[in-house]
């Protein structure tokens, strides 16, 4: 909990209710909470904050700044021969946006359900300028505008479908060291179900090795000819 008797900022609350979702989740965070770890009366926070769809949006830029935090100290993608830079640097933010997710996994429902939707007061900068990075590295592999607006979406998506499985238990007993146990498959006939050995590698996490396997192929097929990419 945050000392009591310090000067309120925006960057304080934002930090707080960032800490608090980290700790606890999204629906841990209400107005009246994020006062109690304050310190201070729930209406105290409405001068920094706005509401809480502003505090919401504001935990969107603060997750878009770590993401440029975490690009720029890590060194730009090196050429690799037969890949494209525009590629590699799609890979490395792919694999950045991974890792910003999995240190604040109880906000990332906030990126695909606020990420693109314009706030009163505008959308941040940071989140613009997020979105220019991934369609410059498209127009340099030769997209056109419609096609790169298709690719970008299909981009965007898999990053946070990709995200939202690794974060999401295959089951209430991870120790259990049987995975048709640990997913509650002991009673299900195998072969009513033969995709079950499927079902037995979700049970585990893809890791960044699964997140570069499916950018691959999306990469693969946006830049095959008909495949709404670069010919």
């Amino acid at each position: 909990m945050a000392r009591r008797g310090q000067r309120l900022s925006r960057e304080r609350v934002v930090a707080a209710a960032l800490a608090l979702v980290d700790r606890e989740g999204l629906a841990a965070l209400s107005m009246r909470r994020l006062g109690a770890e304050l310190g201070v009366e729930a209406m105290a926070l409405y001068r920094h904050a706005g509401s809480k769809d502003a505090l919401l949006d504001d935990l969107v830029e603060v997750l878009y700044l770590e993401l440029e935090q975490r690009l720029a100290l890590a060194e730009e993608a090196g050429d690799v021969p037969g890949v494209p830079r525009w590629r590699s640097e799609l890979h490395r933010i792919g694999r950045a946006t991974y890792d910003v997710c999995l240190a604040h996994p109880g906000a990332v429902p906030l990126l695909s359900a606020r990420m693109l939707a314009a706030p009163r007061t505008g959308r941040p900068l940071v989140v613009v300028r997020g979105h220019d990075r991934v369609l410059a590295l498209l127009a340099e592999g030769g997209l056109d505008d419609a096609r790169a607006a298709v690719a970008f979406r299909a981009f965007t998506g898999w990053l946070l479908g990709y995200v939202a499985v690794e974060l999401c238990p295959a089951s209430d007993g991870p120790d259990e060291p049987d995975p048709v146990v640990r997913l509650g498959l002991r009673h299900v006939p195998p072969d009513e179900v033969p995709g079950l050995r499927v079902a037995l590698v979700l049970a585990e996490r893809g890791g960044p090795e699964g997140l570069a396997a499916g950018l691959d192929a999306l990469l693969d097929h946006l830049a095959r000819p008909g495949g709404q990419g670069p010919e």
